[in-house]
């Protein structure tokens, strides 16, 4: 979506591109991050959350997108595997125009396993040059 806040369109989905969950990325997080979680259980809901927002950083490099101003309704469904390559999709739901040179882009993010099972959403609200 390297587009405009004018070009952006309302049901417009996105691919913000895949990650998978690293045996040793896993271990290292659970050793700094998660004490008592075990490899077994998947990646700890924190350790998801990193993975979508590495995602939405580097789809978002070129975008037009100039600040973002919250990340929220935060679900957690499920904590994925060693192995399991996750997708990312992002979709318009609304958008807000402020003033002559900037608009809001209200938007659902998604994170879906390989079966396309979600294991994480949030909505985010970020500002777009006009």
């Amino acid at each position: 979506m390297p587009a405009s806040f004018d070009e952006i369109e309302i049901g417009q989905a996105v691919s913000l591109g895949a990650a998978g969950v690293d045996a040793a990325a896993l271990d290292a997080f659970i050793a700094a991050f998660a004490p008592g979680w075990t490899s077994g259980q998947g990646a700890p809901d924190g350790m998801v959350f990193a993975i979508w927002s590495k995602l939405d950083a580097m789809a978002a490099a070129d975008w037009p997108q100039t600040k973002r101003l919250g990340v929220d309704a935060l679900r957690w469904m499920r904590n994925p595997p060693v192995g399991e390559l996750l997708r990312c999709r992002m979709t318009v739901m609304a958008k807000d125009p402020v003033g002559d040179d900037k608009g809001i882009v209200i938007a659902q993010h998604d994170l879906l396993d390989e079966a396309g099972r979600l294991v994480f959403s949030c909505l985010t609200r970020s500002v777009f040059s006009r």
